[in-house]
């Protein structure tokens, strides 16, 4: 990366042609000498959408990545491995995040992929914004999904540029990571009151309906997004700025529009090509992880088959490696790999290729205000009992499952042991499922969090931070360490090293980011947030 980069990477000719159009002085016939430019009509909202239309796909695509290289790059390798959701099943990739020492060249793609085509995007819609305030509108909706983006970023490496990020140039200072959230709280609450005026002067103008994959243009329900990104990182900084997360907490649920309540609500990214199926059906590079199944197994849970695929065992393995047929069977992380086919035996993934890609569900939304309510926080009603058990159903009718009366109430069934005969593991929680009244906070918080952690399938990077944050739900250790710190077997990974490019070309900015984390720059350094003192 040339220290005068600018990330301006949208593919030559449509970026040519749609800065050209975004820049260009074609207001002349809107406007009249007596018109508030600040306030546009109908027709003035719909010109523009198709010049900066195509910008929000770009950055859309990169939130969650849905093109199936950034995603097994991005996070299939990272976050869904750390998550326990899914785990590794190439037998080729002999250094690897899960046993803490992947390649130099991974650790660059989950930071510089987001930071490419977000500011690329992003640059060329602020410009617009800067010389017509008639696109403000266009301008927040970027920002929330520069905010969707970036937490992600910081959330796996700590400080890094954002405040700073101009004109496209990243070669920049960074911030710390509470600069950063603090920075991204603002951005959303200005993005949530420029889209709240917009729909209350024009309620049915969808001026991005052709080009929003996610909502179609649907302004009401981003502000419903941006609010529960609100409460997802309020949660995220409890225990790291508690005054600050209530705040935000309280002011998201309580905003005119809230979060999303509803399954009808929920965020998720339609593209041609579902990543997960085409990285652990079509590749076969992933199975789904061992701690997720066992717990589901040992509660009995309805959703297994919604979830996943049973066992494929290969008769040409047997003995040690045998595997049990029809059975659901996930595969330990941070272990040897004998040989893919062998990997492929354990339950799979059940998406296809058309199935959409999840951002955030009514259901962790749900887990999110149960546990403010635990903290004492003011979720604008009910009790944490009545919460955690809303989490359930609205997981439960989001994947077409039944039986969630019989599931909340089960106070009896545990998480399963893991006994797989290749490497067996007892497990580590006892937690039930019905809510245990008048119990202490810290096993209320465990019931919380093991059911928004299977509810959040398959958010593996929420999943990764919310048990970082709070030490639940608790996950088997690795079986193999390939890193120094030997700690890490159990502890497991705080974060993962920047890329190696930037101690190449930003070695002044790198060196001071180092000042910012606070420890060394390796996956034993906890992130700002991760503060809490008490996990188990």
């Amino acid at each position: 990366m040339n220290k005068n980069k600018f990330l301006y990477k949208i593919k030559a000719t449509v970026a040519v042609a749609l800065c050209a159009t975004v820049l260009g002085a074609c207001t002349d016939n809107f406007y009249d000498i007596n018109k508030n430019p600040a306030e546009p009509n109908e027709e003035e909202i719909e010109v523009g959408n198709y010049k900066l239309g195509a910008f929000f796909s770009q950055m859309q695509n990169i939130v969650y990545p849905v093109q199936e290289n950034a995603y097994q790059m991005c996070q299939n390798l990272v976050s869904d491995v750390y998550g326990r959701y899914l785990t590794i099943t190439n037998d080729g990739w002999k250094t690897n995040y899960a046993i803490f020492n992947a390649p130099l060249g991974w650790l660059s793609s989950p930071f510089n992929d987001p930071f490419d085509q977000i500011y690329g995007a992003w640059g060329l819609i602020k410009t617009a914004y800067d010389e017509d305030a008639n696109r403000a509108h266009y301008f927040a909706l970027a920002q929330i999904l520069r905010v969707a983006a970036m937490h992600r970023v910081t959330d796996s490496y700590g400080p890094i540029p954002y405040s700073k990020v101009a004109n496209g140039n990243i070669v920049v200072p960074y911030d710390t990571q509470e600069e950063v959230y603090n920075a991204m709280f603002t951005d959303l609450n200005d993005a949530i009151a420029v889209l709240t005026d917009f729909v209350e002067k024009y309620p049915d103008s969808k001026p991005l309906k052709e080009f929003d994959q996610v909502y179609g243009g649907d302004y009401v329900k981003w502000i419903k997004y941006a609010n529960s990104m609100k409460l997802r990182m309020a949660l995220r900084i409890a225990y790291g700025d508690p005054v600050l997360a209530q705040k935000m907490a309280e002011e998201a649920v309580s905003q005119k529009y809230g979060i999303i309540l509803t399954n009808s609500d929920n965020a998720y990214n339609v593209f041609p090509k579902n990543p997960y199926h085409k990285v652990c059906t079509e590749w076969g590079d992933s199975r789904v992880c061992a701690d997720i199944v066992t717990y589901m197994v040992g509660y009995n849970d309805p959703r297994l088959g919604q979830y996943f695929t049973t066992t494929s065992p290969d008769e040409k393995f047997t003995g040690k490696l045998e595997v049990p047929k029809d059975a659901f069977l996930g595969l330990r992380s941070g272990i040897t790999i004998p040989s893919k086919s062998w990997g492929m035996q354990y339950s799979n993934v059940t998406f296809t290729n058309s199935s959409k890609v999840l951002w955030i569900s009514a259901s962790e939304l749900a887990f999110a205000k149960a546990e403010g309510v635990l903290r004492g926080w003011n979720m604008g009603g009910g009790t944490a009992e009545s919460l955690y058990k809303e989490g359930i159903v609205l997981s439960f009718e989001q994947w077409n499952a039944s039986g969630s009366g019989d599931y909340m109430n089960d106070d009896t069934s545990k998480p399963a042991d893991y006994t797989d005969k290749s490497f067996p593991a007892k497990a580590l929680s006892t937690i039930t499922i019905k809510w245990k009244t008048g119990a202490d906070f810290e096993t209320n918080l465990e019931q919380i969090m093991t059911q928004k952690w299977i509810a959040m399938w398959p958010l593996g990077m929420e999943s990764w931070s919310e048990q970082r944050r709070t030490g639940y739900p608790r996950f088997f250790p690795v079986v193999v360490n390939d890193n120094a710190d030997q700690s890490l077997t159990t502890k497991l990974a705080a974060r993962i090293p920047y890329p190696p490019s930037e101690k190449e070309n930003n070695l002044t900015n790198y060196n001071a980011a180092l000042q910012l984390l606070g420890g060394a720059d390796n996956y034993s350094t906890k992130l700002w947030w991760d503060k809490k003192t008490n996990k188990p």
